[in-house]
């Protein structure tokens, strides 16, 4: 691990930040200093924020390669006072993507690990398009998903589409009432639960074919939607941009 200084011009604060693997660059603030109000210091808004359905970051999906999946994982935890949830195998349509979370004991700071050794999955044709490690999307957290899927849709904002059969399914296999069902397929949410309790997913479309958000609402539940995930990519996969030439 490398400390890293930079320039600091008028108005701006120094903050402290450690060299990644790739030379990737983690930054850290402190609410209880100037550091957590960087955004009220560094920037100017061109105009009052409005108040919205979203509450904070949830976690944070980075993609990479095989080979670094291991090395991403040591580093995190030898650093980080993190643990690590088992690891998933999920079905994208082009191959396996395995997936594996790092979180704090208080589950503040959630970061999804994701790796495909095939090259024609959605992670590795984010690592073809960035020449190397990133992170592919951002979580957000919402009270409300409804709201939240209401006021995006409002704003223009393009929500990935979601295959009527899912929802077909979802009702069969969990019992879910129609009225909750017919709510989640008006807006393409995806659902899932477990014993401590449910799970919301709504995500938008691929900027460049490369990033994208995902909204979400926990309600006791702690996973990332594991069952879901298949459905995701392979909705994703059906707008993706086709590469002119076949990749080998």
């Amino acid at each position: 691990m490398t400390s890293f200084r930079q320039a600091v011009g008028p108005g701006e604060l120094d903050i402290p930040a450690i060299r990644g693997l790739g030379g990737s660059l983690v930054y850290f603030t402190d609410s209880a200093s100037d550091l957590g109000r960087v955004w009220e210091i560094e920037f100017e808004p061109v105009a009052p924020a409005p108040a919205g359905p979203l509450t904070r970051i949830d976690h944070l999906a980075q993609s990479m390669s095989p080979d670094e999946m291991l090395t991403w994982r040591l580093w995190y935890l030898s650093l980080f006072d993190f643990e690590a949830t088992p690891t998933v195998d999920v079905v994208d349509p082009a191959g396996i993507v395995e997936s594996v979370a790092l979180q704090d004991e208080g589950r503040a700071v959630r970061i999804c690990l994701n790796a495909s050794a095939s090259g024609r999955t959605q992670s590795s044709r984010f690592l073809e398009e960035f020449f190397g490690a990133g992170m592919q999307h951002i979580a957000f957290a919402t009270n409300d998903i409804f709201a939240a899927a209401g006021a995006m849709r409002d704003a223009g904002l393009d929500l990935l589409p979601i295959p009527d059969n899912y929802y077909d399914d979802l009702e069969a296999r969990l019992g879910l009432a129609p009225e909750l069902t017919g709510r989640l397929r008006l807006f393409g949410i995806l659902y899932d639960e477990d014993e401590r309790g449910r799970y919301f997913q709504l995500y938008t479309g691929a900027f460049q074919d490369r990033f994208f958000f995902e909204i979400v609402q926990r309600d006791g539940y702690a996973g990332f939607g594991a069952a879901n995930a298949p459905i995701r990519l392979a909705a994703q996969a059906r707008l993706a941009r086709r590469p002119t030439m076949p990749r080998r």
